[in-house]
């Protein structure tokens, strides 16, 4: 014998599931997609794992055979670093993309949170960008292993993020030679931002 339910007494699945999903991506390995919609600006996951120095991460990732897992680590304010492969969560598969539909954003108590950036369609992958900070030479080899495959139309090719150029120091000429009769416009450089992840 059965005993009919009544709906509304049953609570709403859709809140009480988490807003995402993992499965196999079309983009690289497994990536994150939307389980229901996803309105402008709410917090879908937090970013976890365990925090650790900058210099362990190196040593985790020389351990581990090179640079490739240094996608789950994210770079903090305070200089330290989450390894998403040690105690962390769905949020270390969500792939790179060069249009994201999310934003991480590392919250005043430095824990990280994943934010849609506009509204998410059920099933569709969640994307932030992570320029990844790769201090060794960006060696064909490297490039290849970085190579970005988001798909959008303004795809750089790579998730690498471009190396800081060194300036030149510029040769003042001497006093009389060359001189510029008008004195240059001094300009004004804003602080770089600081990497995400």
């Amino acid at each position: 014998m059965t005993f009919p339910i009544a709906m509304s007494s049953q609570p709403d699945i859709q809140q009480d599931q988490p807003a995402y999903r993992v499965e196999r991506s079309s983009v690289h390995g497994n990536g994150v997609f939307a389980r229901r919609d996803i309105a402008p600006g709410e917090r879908i996951i937090e970013y976890a794992g365990r925090e650790i120095t900058w210099e362990e991460a190196q040593i985790r990732a020389e351990i581990q055979g090179g640079p490739h897992n240094h996608t789950f680590f994210f770079s903090l304010a305070n200089g330290n670093v989450i390894d998403g492969g040690d105690h962390g969560n769905e949020a270390r598969f969500i792939n790179h993309s060069c249009e994201p539909n999310c934003e991480a954003i590392e919250e005043e108590d430095g824990r990280i949170f994943i934010y849609a950036l506009h509204e998410i369609r059920r099933d569709e992958e969640l994307s932030y960008s992570y320029p990844l900070i790769y201090e060794g030479r960006h060696t064909p080899a490297i490039k290849k292993a970085f190579a970005c495959r988001c798909g959008a139309a303004t795809c750089t090719g790579t998730m690498l993020a471009p190396k800081p150029r060194k300036r030149k120091p510029k040769v003042k000429p001497e006093p009389g030679l060359f001189a510029d009769p008008v004195p240059a416009l001094a300009t004004v450089q804003s602080p770089q931002p600081a990497a995400a992840g």
